[in-house]
């Protein structure tokens, strides 16, 4: 599968941190390097590729901005900074997305969408995924997966064998799974393969059933043609 390779610039070592466990959860990004060093990103460059640099505005030793003067728009950024007057300035150069301090997984998810549509090579599906449960890493293959609940801040991911509660939430799910996924509920995503039958306010699989909410039907139907 064709990935995204990107970089991580940032002085700040908890927004590093925080951007690599993002970044993680996107099953097409491939973190290959981070600093908290913009000569270090520099010096890495000379030597290796890299798609998209998430990059840090302001920093002691040399400025976002100008980094991306030296680099040049071979690279495509998403800019990072907890001051909103920089977003003008970082515009001009070739920039798919801003994202102020502290940033939400939510509006991370919405940067990497913009990202996918600048890149022109095809993404092949994923047919599994990572998940930390328990204090373990477990890979789960999407065609085991019945389905996954919301259950306040964790997700319950039930498979044909296991259950396995994960600190996550549905909206960071939907990114990743396949389109064989979709979200009947506030609180269910349930994979269309495993759907026995559909009622009126539920879907039924075989041993257990799930509601649909009044809002998510008419997406639901539309999907099972």
């Amino acid at each position: 599968m064709n990935k995204i390779k990107c970089i991580i610039v940032d002085d700040e070592p908890l927004a590093i941190s925080l951007l690599e466990h993002y970044v993680e959860k996107i099953p097409f990004l491939e973190l290959v390097f981070s600093t908290e060093n913009p000569i270090q990103a520099l010096e890495y460059l000379q030597k290796n590729d890299s798609d998209l640099i998430f990059l840090d505005i302001q920093m002691p030793e040399l400025s976002g901005i100008n980094f991306m003067k030296i680099v040049g728009a071979d690279q495509k950024y998403i800019l990072t900074t907890a001051y909103s007057e920089y977003a003008l300035e970082g515009y001009e150069h070739n920039v798919v997305d801003y994202l102020l301090k502290p940033i939400s997984f939510d509006r991370f998810q919405k940067s990497i969408l913009k990202v996918q549509e600048r890149f022109s090579f095809p993404q092949e599906e994923n047919t599994h995924f990572f998940v930390k449960s328990s204090g373990q890493r477990y890979r789960i293959a999407f065609n085991e997966i019945l389905y996954i609940e919301s259950i306040k801040d964790y997700v319950n991911i039930r498979t044909e064998k296991e259950e396995y509660i994960v600190l996550d939430t549905l909206k960071s799910m939907e990114i990743q799974l396949s389109e064989k996924f979709v979200r009947i509920h506030k609180s269910f995503i349930v994979n269309l393969d495993k759907i026995k039958s559909i009622g009126v306010k539920k879907v039924i699989f075989p041993e257990f059933e799930i509601p649909i909410g009044d809002s998510y039907r008419t997406n639901l139907l539309d999907r099972l043609k």
